[in-house]
């Protein structure tokens, strides 16, 4: 979706786009699939930047960008969390988040009425992010121009979003709450969009979720999350833009100078261009597809402060719809014992979309996306035996879990489709499965999360690697970003290229002197967390002239699956 956001908003300020989709249809983690008459989405139901006012509906303005609207259903809640008992809450901490955000305030304060001024001051400094962020046109934090425009039309707002880079949620939230409960609700209301607690997530990141999903609201599309990206491809190529299917990426291409200048698919295609976009990781992007060169820097201490994330395990099930009682939310949190919310096959997710969308289900029936993070170390060296027999047994587990929160659901599934960490790599070419990077040791805010531009002149990234992280709707910013930057560079938008260089530098040695500052006092230094691969050989065969001014690519290259069952 980072990839499909550049080119939307590239082709649409004037430039000629190719897109390089890896699989059959675009999407990736956001696509989606049939079987036996239930459309799954692949990925998250929890779609944030649908809304129809402001500046953070970034979904929308993306389609809009190229001419394209869906048709959504407003959930009338975020998710309903179901967390671990206590003694103030022996049938366990349960909480809906409410679209409106005076009940989700005034059902959270329900549980904890000591903390109701600590509650109300957390939430309201969410605000004031949400509120900086929103009165800004969002694009590239990295263009000069754009940020002095901005501070002229916000200057308050810009101002006070200045102060909240370098922030995390935890130390935000014990600024004002003290209940360790309630903390421990803030660390999952953290980790259900960025896989770490709220120690390590930054504030800027926290303040677009838990407002947006009030301002906005969480908004499914009809027909599925799989109609964003196909709207999306249909209007990048009615505007213009090409998008090539069944294209591996497997090495950018450089010209005399050292700038990226085009990319070579597997079967031998080269295509040429001006500037290379890059929606893989950066695990592969720096790993593997520079033919062998030295990765920057920059990207060397990326990889000494972020690691990969978790996968998950994923079953894809339909049930019978009179297993579910009247009320039931679509979106659920399970989390069972609080000192193992962060481990693997603990926290359990539930995503129930045929609720918002019956359309996705046969009659009678519902569509059920239940998974849990995993690591993909568990699922590697078996038979195809053992591995089958592992996959029924965390199957059998899970469903366990889901009938002590929704009795019967076990014996109501009419179909099942189980998918491990090593399904995540080879459908969606992810290394290691991985939902995206996460930091190594508590960070300082966004401030050492890199933006799109490279130190590989002609090279920018996008995607989940790239500021401000994982999930559908802040890929989408990220694409923003850099389509904006990509375009600038190009000539085709208004830039102060005197000033730029300067400022560029000026935000990399920031970015690079955060990077390199040493853990805080108890933190551990970061564990080794790349995994070697060998290098791309550059080859010598002469380029097809392909006259693109960018190219996007999406997903990893070829070489990076591996030929594994299922």
């Amino acid at each position: 979706m980072g990839g499909l956001a550049t080119a939307a908003r590239m082709v649409a300020g004037g430039a000629r786009v190719l897109v390089l989709e890896k699989y059959t249809i675009p999407g990736g983690s956001a696509a989606y699939f049939q079987r036996d008459g239930y459309t799954f989405d692949v990925g998250s139901s929890m779609m944030f930047g649908l809304g129809d006012r402001g500046t953070t509906n970034l979904l929308t303005e993306c389609l809009r960008t190229v001419g394209k609207s869906v048709e959504t259903v407003l959930d009338p809640t975020q998710l309903h969390y179901h967390l671990p008992r206590s003694e103030r809450h022996p049938q366990g901490l349960d909480v809906k988040v409410w679209n409106s955000y005076e009940a989700f305030v005034a059902e959270l304060t329900s549980r904890f009425p000591h903390e109701a001024a600590g509650i109300r001051s957390f939430y309201g400094d969410a605000w004031k992010v949400f509120n900086a962020l929103n009165a800004m046109d969002l694009k590239s934090l990295e263009e000069p121009r754009y940020l002095i425009e901005q501070l002229f039309k916000s200057p308050r707002g810009c101002l006070s979003l200045l102060g909240w880079l370098p922030a995390n949620t935890g130390d935000i939230a014990r600024k004002y709450i003290s209940d360790p409960e309630l903390l421990r609700f803030i660390d999952a209301e953290c980790y259900i969009f960025s896989t770490v607690a709220a120690c390590a997530t930054p504030m800027v990141t926290s303040g677009m979720v838990f407002s947006d999903r009030h301002y906005g609201g969480i908004r499914y599309p009809k027909g599925g999350v799989g109609t964003l990206a196909r709207k999306l491809a249909e209007g990048i190529e009615q505007a213009g833009g090409a998008i090539l299917y069944r294209a591996n990426a497997t090495c950018v291409l450089f010209d005399e100078a050292g700038a990226a200048a085009g990319v070579r698919l597997s079967d031998g295609r080269e295509f040429r261009s001006r500037a290379v976009v890059s929606n893989a990781t950066r695990w592969d992007t720096f790993g593997r597809l520079l033919g062998g060169r030295e990765p920057p820097e920059a990207e060397k201490l990326f990889l000494s402060r972020y690691k990969k994330s978790p996968s998950f395990f994923s079953m894809h099930l339909g049930i019978r719809a009179d297993v579910l009682p009247p009320g039931t939310e679509c979106h659920h949190v399970v989390v069972d014992d609080w000192d193992k919310m962060e481990e693997a096959r603990h926290t359990l997710f539930i995503s129930i979309p045929s609720l918002l969308d019956p359309s996705l289900a046969p009659d009678g029936h519902h569509t059920v996306h239940a998974f849990t993070p995993d690591w993909i170390d568990a699922w590697e060296g078996l038979s195809p035996e053992e591995y089958a027999r592992e996959k029924d047994a965390l199957c059998a587990s899970l469903l366990r879990r889901m009938d002590a929160r929704f009795p019967g659901i076990s014996s109501a599934v009419t179909f099942k489709e189980v998918g491990t960490p090593r399904t995540h790599r080879r459908f969606l070419g992810r290394p290691d499965g991985t939902y995206g990077p996460i930091p190594s040791r508590n960070p300082l805010g966004i401030i050492t999360m890199p933006f799109n531009t490279t130190d590989v002149p002609g090279l920018y990234c996008v995607g989940d690697s790239t500021f401000p992280g994982q999930g559908v709707n802040a890929v989408v910013f990220s694409g923003f970003g850099c389509a904006h930057r990509a375009l600038c560079d190009l000539g085709l938008e208004k830039s102060w290229p005197l000033v730029d260089s300067g400022y560029r530098a000026l935000i990399r040695a920031a970015r690079m002197a955060a990077q390199k500052m040493g853990p805080k006092d108890g933190e551990q230094e970061p564990a080794e967390v790349t995994r070697s691969g060998a290098p791309l050989g550059t080859g010598a065969r002469p380029p097809v002239p392909v006259t693109n001014n960018i190219i996007t690519f999406a997903h990893q290259p070829a070489h990076v699956q591996q030929q594994q069952q299922q």
